[in-house]
């Protein structure tokens, strides 16, 4: 068996609450990284990526568990990682060279041997000739060339990046992939393994050894297998296709046993966490909703999930959330990796608006905890209005504070377009959706 770098033994990150409830980011976790594997880390927005991510690279404390780095805790090992970020988080008052240098400069190494060093780096990922360049002069692919050169010139024996290539050009970042991959295989850069989070599925076949792919709330490991497909890997070919088709499962069928890997390429997939009293509203617009369905219905009612994000030009984090409402408000559901439209989605698809905001009411209402609570609770108060503090109380208990303001905006979003309530912004109260015109009314009648 292969000696992990990096061991994580039941992680798991979690808020305390002033009740004796506590807000569950990440489940308890094993995981680990050993040498010769870029691993992939897939999940849904507010799956904990990047919470995962800081608790393997010692940045953030477990709430549970110990991550072990070569079997001693990272509190008292010296960790060799470094990490590239989403943002370039350059020093824009220094220009590429002393960039590179400053974790060397950090360390106390010499002058000397820094500047061999940073040079050495800096020609390995394209950049000589750059060094005096400031980073406002430089392309985003560029800045991060420099942002990658400055995580490799310490040599770090494990390599962290967080969603590195998201903010660049879809040619840069394919570029710039290919390079990575280049350097990894042909051993330029001494290090041991990678640990790539990211949301683009695309991605972590292309690169990945091995890929965990995370649910949500709370975050927990769905899946965890190797990919058998050597490199150059064909995109066009129908194992990658397999595979990527595979993933786009696990992450649209959230509360389901995750299917059997293709080809049975290893792993094996955990069952889902028990479903919580509130579901996670994804955070879709009706809008977008509509828009989906429409689609599918001149797509004959079915169109396979890959094919629609890439069609689209989509990545995972923004058709997943349409997706999910859609599939939470019964307008369809996700077969073997594709989206079916529902009868009542296609009846929705091919209605006016006046009865699409009807089928949306009545699907809310069956479907959504929430709103349906809201509702109820505006009809038993007599002035048939009720405190948004009320409901985000009950639902602190069970999200952080970020993701419960968020599941609050979406709500009053989703109520205000299927007008089961209104919300007053001035108070902060949910509100009849009659109610705010109707106190509007004597104005407009006195003429004010």
């Amino acid at each position: 068996m292969q000696t992990s770098i990096i061991r994580a033994e039941q992680i798991e990150k979690y808020y305390a609450q002033p009740s004796e409830n506590r807000i569950q980011v990440i489940s308890p976790t094993d995981l680990s990284i050993v040498p010769g594997q870029i691993v992939a880390l897939l999940g849904p927005s507010g799956s904990g990526k990047s919470t995962l991510l800081r608790m393997l690279t010692g940045l953030s404390e477990p709430s549970a568990g110990q991550v072990y780095w070569h079997e001693k805790p990272v509190a008292t090992a010296d960790m060799n990682v470094s990490i590239v970020f989403q943002s370039f988080a350059l020093f824009p008052w220094l220009t590429v060279l002393e960039n590179v240098e400053a974790p060397l400069k950090a360390r106390g190494m010499e002058v000397a041997e820094r500047r061999r060093r940073t040079l050495a780096i800096l020609d390995t990922v394209g950049l000589d000739g750059f060094q005096a360049a400031y980073p406002k002069e430089l392309s985003g692919g560029m800045r991060q060339r420099v942002g990658f050169a400055r995580a490799l010139v310490v040599e770090p024996e494990v390599l962290f990046m967080d969603e590195p290539f998201s903010a660049l050009d879809v040619l840069t970042a394919e570029n710039l992939r290919s390079e990575l991959l280049e350097l990894w295989q042909k051993k330029t850069i001494p290090t041991q393994a990678i640990f790539l989070v990211t949301h683009n599925i695309e991605e972590a076949v292309l690169l990945a050894d091995r890929i965990i792919v995370l649910g949500r709330n709370p975050g927990r490991v769905r899946t965890d297998f190797e990919v058998g497909l050597t490199h150059p890997r064909d995109r066009k070919g129908p194992a990658f296709h397999q595979l990527v088709d595979y993933i786009y499962k696990v992450l649209t069928q959230p509360e389901e046993q995750p299917p059997e890997l293709p080809q049975t390429n290893g792993g094996q997939p955990v069952r889902a966490a028990i479903h919580k009293q509130y579901q996670m509203l994804p955070h879709a617009r009706p809008g977008g909703v509509a828009g989906l369905l429409e689609l599918l219905e001149d797509h004959s009612g079915k169109y396979d999930m890959y094919r629609l994000a890439d069609d689209l030009a989509f990545e995972i984090d923004h058709l997943l959330p349409i997706v999910d409402a859609a599939q939470m408000l019964g307008f369809l559901t996700v077969t073997e990796g594709a989206a079916v439209i529902s009868p009542l989605g296609a009846e929705y698809a091919n209605s006016e608006i006046l009865r699409q905001k009807e089928l949306f009411r009545e699907s809310a209402i069956e479907h959504v905890l929430l709103l349906r609570q809201i509702v109820r609770a505006i009809e038993a108060k007599s002035d048939h209005t009720v405190s948004e503090d009320f409901f985000h109380d009950m639902l602190d208990e069970q999200f952080t504070e970020e993701e419960t303001i968020r599941q609050l905006e979406t709500a009053v979003n989703w109520g205000r377009y299927a007008e089961l309530f209104d919300f007053d912004a001035s108070r902060r109260r949910f509100v009849q959706a009659e109610k705010l015109h109707a106190q509007a009314e004597p104005f407009v009648e006195s003429g004010v």
